[in-house]
């Protein structure tokens, strides 16, 4: 295979091949330049690249030059593009999830129960359990598997704003307009102690800390329009530490699986906390507007902990401990942990904030408000909604616009991956759900029977259903 890969080809032959570098998302070179007969398609690169990276278990992959999937032999694909023999092709090889999500095509449920606009949902971390959050003031439990209402959760004086799951799937914490955060039994639904106070105005996002960190879960983060973010723990039922420093109200608040704590405020900023003692460690700046959502590389496996999609259950928070680690860190792999910012500028910027006070790129094309940033499972792709009525499609991980999805009639809410970073789902105000395909570039799925807006929708982790709610007060589960 070595003499092979350098030695130019006999002469008669320099026409018939094509010299390729394959190269990792990350932008590193696997080995060096090959020559490679025309006929060779993205079958034969996937054992090339399997070989080359001694993969006992074959993986999956998807071939990519210039960001543009490769589907055909290469011969084929020198003559539509019309491309010099002479230069060598960089082909980015990207690993593709081993198992397969089906898009979900029909909705299986409409669950009454609410009574005022459902604001927020949210599936459990092994997706086996449902929470959602109302105007009506309450938090809600459903069981799946009869799509009925399991627990109403009273507590709250005001409208319930956000929910967030545990990592370890044994808590619930919801954020309301009065500023006041309640935790819950998600297994009888019960209240556990009494509300947590401290915030002077509405808590607008909450987050864990991740599992890998912590087990069982203790802490958790929440953001509120005070300007402040409040870390708590839920054994002593006490604010921890309080993050002060924002001149503004903070919108949007992740734990990172390096222990630290990212914030974005309406001050154009965001701020880096490490969460032993509260420390500010930097400030992100270049925003010319309001910050309003972030979004990490690693969300997917942070807010899944140790569940992935086999199923697998695990008895001590020892072993959920060492389970998580094992994902993130193979998630994470060498490189930092990424962070983007959507704003009300209508850019995003893609930060490295271990590495750099500098943003690694400026992302530019929405012509409106961004309202929610998110990265698919693998950290492969980025995905943002606008008001704009638009969803765009960028690279993960250089920040380069890569396509934009158009058939909203109105403002896109909000948006979630399945699991295996094929497919994405957007909601939005014109009141219908619409899956994308990531491949495609195209619309997969048109999912009306809301009755108006949809404001809140995610993706089990598991991949086997979708929930949205919004204004018409229903739930609805949508499955394959």
């Amino acid at each position: 295979m070595d003499d092979q890969r350098r030695a130019p080809p006999p002469s008669g032959e320099a026409t018939s091949s094509v010299m390729c570098q394959l190269v990792s998302a990350e932008g590193e070179n696997l080995g060096a330049a090959l020559y490679l007969p025309q006929n060779v398609g993205p079958p034969q690169l996937q054992e090339i690249v399997n070989h080359l990276l001694h993969n006992e278990d074959k993986l999956p992959y998807a071939f990519y030059i210039a960001d543009e999937e490769l589907a055909v032999q290469l011969g084929a694909y020198m003559q539509q593009k019309n491309a010099n023999v002479e230069v060598t092709l960089r082909i980015v090889y990207q690993p593709q999830a081993v198992f397969r999500i089906r898009p979900v095509n029909r909705c299986s449920a409409t669950i009454a129960g609410h009574t005022e606009a459902v604001l927020a949902v949210s599936f459990s971390p092994d997706g086996r359990c449902l929470a959602s959050g109302s105007g009506d003031t309450t938090v809600r439990f459903w069981d799946l598997n009869t799509q009925t209402p399991m627990f109403t959760c009273k507590g709250h004086k005001n409208w319930v704003l956000c929910i967030a799951w545990s990592p370890d799937g044994k808590h619930l914490v919801s954020g309301s307009k009065s500023g006041e955060l309640i935790l819950w039994d998600p297994k009888t639904g019960n209240q556990l102690g009494t509300a947590l106070t401290g915030h002077r105005k509405w808590i607008t996002a909450v987050s864990w800390e991740p599992v890998h960190l912590q087990s069982p879960s203790r802490r958790f983060v929440s953001a509120s329009k005070d300007g402040d973010a409040r870390i708590w723990d839920i054994t002593t039922r006490k604010c921890v530490i309080s993050l002060t420093g924002h001149t503004n109200a903070v919108t949007c608040v992740k734990w990172g699986g390096d222990g630290l704590i990212y914030t974005g405020s309406e001050d154009c900023s965001i701020k880096v906390w490490e969460t032993t003692q509260g420390k500010l460690v930097k400030t992100l700046q270049g925003h010319g507007h309001w910050v309003n959502s972030l979004a990490l590389s690693t969300e997917y496996v942070l807010r899944t902990g140790a569940y992935d999609h086999t199923g697998k259950t695990y008895s001590t928070p020892e072993e959920m401990k060492a389970a998580a680690l094992a994902r993130y860190e193979k998630m994470r792999g060498n490189a930092p942990e990424r962070l983007v910012s959507g704003s009300d500028d209508f850019t995003m910027f893609l930060w490295e904030p271990t590495m750099s006070k500098q943003p690694k790129a400026r992302m530019t094309g929405h012509q409106k408000v961004v309202n929610h940033v998110y990265f698919s499972p693998d950290g492969q792709w980025l995905a943002s909604a606008s008001f704009d009525k638009s969803v765009k499609l960028w690279n993960g991980i250089t920040g380069k616009f890569v396509a934009a999805f158009r058939g909203h009639v109105a403002d896109v809410y909000q948006i979630s991956w399945s699991a295996d970073s094929r497919l994405l789902l957007s909601g939005s105000k014109d009141s219908t759900l619409k899956v994308w395909d990531i491949r495609a570039r195209k619309l997969k799925q048109d999912l009306p029977g809301h009755a108006d807006e949809v404001y809140a929708v995610d993706w089990s982790p598991d991949g086997e259903k979708v929930v949205s709610g919004g204004k018409d007060r229903a739930l609805k589960l949508w499955m394959n």
